[in-house]
């Protein structure tokens, strides 16, 4: 079996909490806790949980957006964190996001044109007939005209300036594509057009991707593997069809409860969560679901339960699955 395009091994990114501006940490937000997972080429990996889990910071961090606390984060077998300015300026090629807003990822002050060119030049991958000509062949890719380089953002809708948004991560070619909730900020109707034009763009572009959402109907449509985020932490990790089958971890049970069924006249059973999630800068002990699930147990509130291997890749991190 082939290595994995990307690793990530024990990441963390923790925020610093200060009662003045130089005043000394008084505590930590632990938006990322200690995350693990790979992800296969051509495969699209899916992270999904509630607001606030830091499905995003993750991704950003994985990117070098942000600095990790701790951690590696490996991409074709080299850590991200110990490259060179040089070979990081080499990753943004091969590695490019897609934001959730469209309109304040793209620049008001410029043109269709130089936005989606703006990669080229900062790579200097093209001359300027070759790079007018790229510009082009990916505005029609994502379903829009050549007339429509000549606009600035302002002139379009939610969903001509998110496929905007994916032409200009598309045009220098990467081989990662992170994708970071783009449809939430769209339509119900629009967001059907954007997942069908990713899907064929994966296959047209041969994407690896990593595709962050809280709508898990949209994440069984997309991704091959899922992992369940909650509080800065992967509790459950595997094959997506299984998962949404057959969850074992209670958290990613009250996740899927709540996906409407496909038959109207289908009756589910809907496992409604106790209590709010807690503060990432004060999160409990144990196991940081023990407060909000029907089965905890005494152990649960006293050990932090590991992601462990339950056979098949297939990883859980619960006490009374490993237990």
């Amino acid at each position: 079996m082939s290595a994995p395009l990307v690793a990530v091994e024990k990441l963390k990114k923790y925020f610093p909490i200060r009662e003045r501006f130089f005043a000394k940490v008084e505590r930590w937000i632990r938006a990322v806790d200690g995350v693990s997972f790979h992800i296969n080429t051509r495969e699209t990996f899916g992270l999904v949980g509630e607001s606030g889990c830091g499905k995003t910071t993750l991704a950003r961090t994985l990117l070098r957006l942000v600095e990790p606390t701790d951690g590696k984060a490996y991409f074709k077998g080299k850590n991200i964190y110990e490259m060179s300015s040089k070979e990081l300026k080499k990753l943004r090629r091969k590695v490019q996001i897609v934001f959730q807003d469209p309109f304040t990822s793209l620049d008001p002050r410029m043109s269709i044109e130089q936005i989606i060119g703006e990669p080229l030049i900062a790579h200097g991958l093209t001359r300027k007939e070759e790079r007018r000509m790229a510009i082009q062949d990916v505005i029609e890719k994502v379903g829009l005209a050549r007339e429509h380089l000549r606009g600035y953002p302002h002139e379009f809708s939610g969903g001509q300036r998110q496929r905007i948004a994916i032409a200009r991560a598309l045009i220098p070619r990467p081989e990662l594509l992170v994708l970071d909730e783009p449809t939430s900020a769209l339509d119900v109707s629009v967001q059907s057009q954007i997942l069908n034009l990713l899907v064929d763009l994966k296959e047209e572009f041969d994407l690896t991707c990593l595709f962050i959402s809280h709508d898990l109907g949209i994440v069984r449509y997309l991704c091959e593997k899922v992992g369940v985020m909650y509080l800065g932490k992967i509790v459950e990790m595997g094959d997506a069809e299984e998962l949404f089958e057959s969850p074992k971890h209670p958290y990613s049970k009250a996740l899927i409860s709540a996906i409407p069924p496909l038959d109207p006249e289908m009756r589910r059973e809907r496992i409604v969560l106790r209590g709010d999630v807690p503060s990432p800068a004060n999160p409990p002990p144990g196991c940081s679901f023990h407060p909000r699930c029907t089965f905890a147990e005494p152990i649960c509130a006293k050990e932090e339960p590991e992601l462990i291997d339950i056979g098949g890749e297939y990883h859980v991190a619960c006490h009374l699955i490993s237990g």
